[in-house]
């Protein structure tokens, strides 16, 4: 999903305040405040000046301002960095950026038929990168403590 590629059918702008629950059909964005539960049939966008205070029901979230609530989503949550999320989220997707703020819980993929079973040689590819992946990390380890060693000669000197 491309953020481009969303035709935004309802805007809730900067400034206004919407006291109530709050239902639309297609992508909305909301700038301002929702003190409700808010239910979409497609995707929410909260922009960095949007609050809402109430849970979240909608295909898809995006969030960049304040939700104090939790999300019912079943295809993608995102957290971009300003996003600020105190509430438990379910969904199949999470994306959650560097300075995003979550506090809550978060089930993921409850559906175990939606998952796709891999072949033994899969696995056995995967074990072997994690193996190779867990050796390179140990390799790096064993050499950083001489390297710090020939730093802290060189500082007291």
């Amino acid at each position: 999903m491309k953020r481009n590629e969303l035709q935004i059918t309802t805007i809730i702008g900067m400034g206004a305040e919407c006291n109530g629950d709050f239902s639309a059909s297609g992508v909305i964005r909301i700038d301002g405040t929702v003190n409700g539960n808010v239910v979409v049939t497609d995707t929410v966008i909260v922009g960095a000046s949007g609050c809402i205070n109430g849970n979240i029901d909608a295909k898809r979230v995006i969030i960049g301002g304040e939700i104090y609530g939790n999300l019912n989503v079943p295809e993608k949550v995102e957290l971009t960095s300003t996003a600020r999320l105190i509430g438990d989220i379910v969904t199949n997707g999470l994306v959650i950026d560097e300075k995003a703020i979550f506090q809550g819980s978060c089930n993921m993929n409850q559906d175990g038929s939606k998952r796709p079973k891999l072949s033994g040689r899969t696995l056995k590819d995967g074990k072997k990168s994690a193996k190779m992946a867990v050796s390179e990390a140990l390799k790096g380890l064993e050499s950083a403590p001489g390297e710090a060693e020939s730093e802290s000669v060189s500082l007291s000197e």
